[in-house]
């Protein structure tokens, strides 16, 4: 891969008919490399969106920071604007919600759990939501919103 032979001459510039010995390049070619690792780099910039949960929901702006991350895939409940909840994209019936986040967190290392409401969902569902995640087993429960949102300190906008 991009090695090459070059011919030795040694009579004056002009090349020999026959047997002539050859010595291999000590140069390599990295143009395919870096191709090769551009295409890829392009694939995952495409791919690694599409990865990200696709239940549309308006989220809430606050100034709040974003938490840390963590090692294990996270794991999110969603409220959309219907009232309809879902774990990551499948949807759930809320009685079964409590037993099938205990069936969950029994194969989890971590607690922690991401809940996405639409801003159009009443306080009170998203407060059910909550303590049937609690019930489920998860304690630690992260309120997804976007950025941006006003601040009560006077300071944001």
């Amino acid at each position: 891969m991009g090695a090459g032979v070059v011919q030795k001459s040694g009579n004056g510039g002009r090349r020999r008919r026959g047997g002539g010995r050859s010595r291999p390049m000590a140069e390599i070619n990295v143009t395919p490399f870096v191709d090769v690792m551009l295409v890829l780099l392009i694939i995952f910039m495409v791919a690694a969106p599409l990865s990200i949960v696709g239940v549309p929901v308006e989220l809430p702006k606050t100034a709040a920071s974003a938490l840390p991350g963590e090692q294990e895939e996270p794991l999110s409940i969603t409220i959309a604007a219907d009232g309809q909840v879902m774990i990551q994209t499948t949807e759930v019936e809320r009685g079964e919600l409590v037993t099938r986040l205990q069936g969950i967190a029994s194969e989890r290392d971590s607690t922690r759990i991401y809940l996405r409401a639409d801003g159009a969902v009443p306080y009170a569902e998203v407060m059910q939501v909550m303590g049937a995640l609690n019930r489920g087993g998860f304690s630690d429960i992260g309120l997804v919103t976007d950025t941006g949102g006003p601040s009560l300190d006077g300071q944001g906008g």
